[in-house]
């Protein structure tokens, strides 16, 4: 199935107004979280396991990761995660110490991502996703998630993936949300990714594309396409 693409580019995408600002520039190293820096992940996402004892569960479970599980068995599946393999995400590291993480997997290892009504699939090609960010207070406007963001597209490049995608908010969008725990369009835009699809304007499914494809012959006609292309206007 060919991919369905939207005309929205990066210039059509606002970069200012909730975009990462950058209080001041620094470098961070980025490493796959193995086992070896899970000591690191669990301090940074502290008691809260990141938001709600979450521990990054959500895309995997939907709200069961909350209502029907404790915050200690999210951790263990977290950690499960891992020793298995491979590292289901990036850690960005200032020094020893955490200060980001952004899930990064096939989107097939999402199951609840695909259930959602919000971002069904465009198409049939095995993307992978980009699907959470966490970063720690203190270190928030200084180009974390930037650079995590960046990590990724190379990580996934060397997976092999056709492309990368990606479930952000729109905050230039009337009524979207303060959640922005699936990272801000105008970061994502500033990388390069485009909008792909999505149900609203203000949660659009977008992507970095990886491998050359086929050009469509035929403009998208799709209702998530024609609505993002409505509310452009």
């Amino acid at each position: 199935m060919a991919l369905l693409q939207t005309g929205a580019t990066r210039s059509q995408i606002p970069i200012e107004r909730g975009s990462e600002r950058t209080v001041k520039r620094r470098r961070f190293v980025i490493r796959p979280l193995i086992p070896e820096l899970w000591p690191a992940l669990e301090e940074l996402f502290g008691k809260n396991g990141a938001c709600n004892g979450c521990w990054c569960m959500y895309w995997r479970l939907g709200g069961a990761y909350y209502h029907e599980r404790t915050p200690e068995q999210n951790r263990a599946s977290l950690r499960a995660l891992v020793r298995r393999g491979p590292p289901p995400g990036l850690l960005a590291l200032d020094g020893e110490r955490a200060v980001g993480w952004c899930q990064l997997t096939p989107r097939a290892a999402l199951p609840y991502l695909d259930q959602s009504p919000r971002f069904p699939r465009v198409d049939d090609r095995p993307v992978w996703s980009v699907s959470c960010f966490y970063v720690r207070r203190g270190y928030r406007r200084q180009g974390v998630m930037s650079q995590l963001l960046a990590a990724a597209i190379s990580a996934a490049r060397r997976a092999r993936a056709p492309a990368l995608e990606a479930y952000p908010v729109d905050s230039d969008q009337p009524g979207s949300t303060a959640n922005t725990f699936t990272g801000i369009a105008s970061t994502f835009a500033r990388a390069g990714f485009t909008i792909v699809g999505g149900r609203s304007p203000s949660r659009p499914v977008m992507r970095y594309e990886l491998r050359r494809r086929r050009p469509s012959l035929a403009p998208p006609s799709t209702p998530q396409a024609m609505a993002h292309r409505t509310a452009k206007r």
